[in-house]
């Protein structure tokens, strides 16, 4: 793939050329998913502040800053927009813990990745084997997985602890990652990213929004399967696009667009060009098998597709507008 400058037109939609990375995205990245949000994303925000709290883990400013410019709940509302309340509040809660989670075991593991064993360590405990936790952020986890197996059926409940202790054990390989003098190559780089993303633990919370449980051949399907990565890789590559300028101030290497800025010595916004190609066709072949299969897919199974959906969908549309990404909108589209 070419990455001269020449070469890859960088123009938003009516030929009138992009002026910020954010008007870049638009023009560029191919969304057939419109926006949606829950009506319950209100009632939602106000819980996620009263079970941080609760757990204590916005004592500290900083945290508490860093929940008010993420909005939590927001996310939650745009990727699950038919979602009931109960629902919905476990997955916003969930998803605000993993950003107090990720947040911290970053700060850790760029002084030494040694230092996050005993936090990550923690985690997998109370995931697997039920371990009583030492840390509010394992006392908040705790929580969690109490309320996940409230909700969910034991075989879902299984599935949400399996793929959060995956998503935990990702985080260390980042950590390694980050602190590794060696460049990071664009297919590693892509690896960690699938481990840390932080998607595939809420699908078993997409399937406990059905009416009832997929059979075994339904969910272990190849193209079910293969349709969970996508959306997975879909929905936080989307994030990186957003997130690239922030992370790249900060020193952040498990990012899709600065991994090709790094593979091919180009520009932020060529990079942010070429990953959004591979965004589309990572979307595009969701669509592609999701035409295919659906037909076979009982209702339940239907509903559980356009859950992964509404993560790529979601993540978009929170992306563009949150005050996390916000140094998007003021980065420069030309190369």
């Amino acid at each position: 793939m070419s990455t001269t400058h020449e070469e890859i037109t960088l123009a938003a939609a009516g030929g009138i050329p992009a002026v910020n990375l954010r008007e870049l995205i638009d023009a560029n990245l191919y969304m057939p998913f419109p926006f949606q949000s829950n009506p319950h994303a209100s009632e939602a925000a106000t819980g996620v502040d009263e079970w941080l709290s609760t757990w204590g883990l916005t004592d500290e400013p900083a945290v508490a800053a860093m929940i008010s410019y993420t909005r939590p709940a927001e996310l939650a509302a745009y990727n699950s927009p038919t979602m009931d309340s109960g629902l919905l509040q476990i997955m916003a809660n969930q998803i605000a813990y993993q950003f107090v989670f990720d947040d911290r075991a970053e700060d850790v593991g760029r002084q030494r990745p040694g230092l996050l064993l005993p936090m990550l360590c923690e985690s997998v405990g109370i995931l697997r084997n039920g371990q009583p936790p030492d840390t509010p952020l394992g006392a908040a986890l705790a929580d969690l997985h109490r309320q996940v197996q409230e909700r969910c059926t034991p075989a879902q409940a299984a599935r949400w602890a399996w793929n959060s202790r995956e998503y935990v054990h990702g985080l260390l390989y980042e950590a390694v990652a980050q602190t590794d003098s060696v460049p990071l190559g664009s297919g590693l780089c892509r690896s960690i990213r699938s481990l840390i993303a932080g998607v595939e633990p809420f699908h078993p919370l997409c399937e406990a929004a059905q009416p009832y449980e997929l059979a075994p051949e339904e969910l272990r399907h190849p193209v079910m399967r293969r349709l969970g990565r996508l959306s997975a890789d879909a929905a936080v590559w989307i994030a990186d696009l957003f997130s690239a300028v922030k992370e790249q101030r900060a020193g952040g290497v498990i990012n899709l667009a600065l991994a090709y800025q790094r593979a091919h010595q180009c520009s932020l916004p060529v990079a942010v060009t070429l990953a959004i190609r591979r965004i589309n066709s990572t979307i595009s072949e969701f669509e592609e098998l999701y035409g295919e299969i659906r037909p076979e897919l009982s209702p339940a199974g239907v509903g559980y597709v356009e859950g992964m959906a509404g993560w790529i969908r979601g993540c978009y549309f929170w992306s563009r507008t949150v005050p996390r990404y916000a140094a998007t909108t003021a980065a420069s589209a030309v190369p």
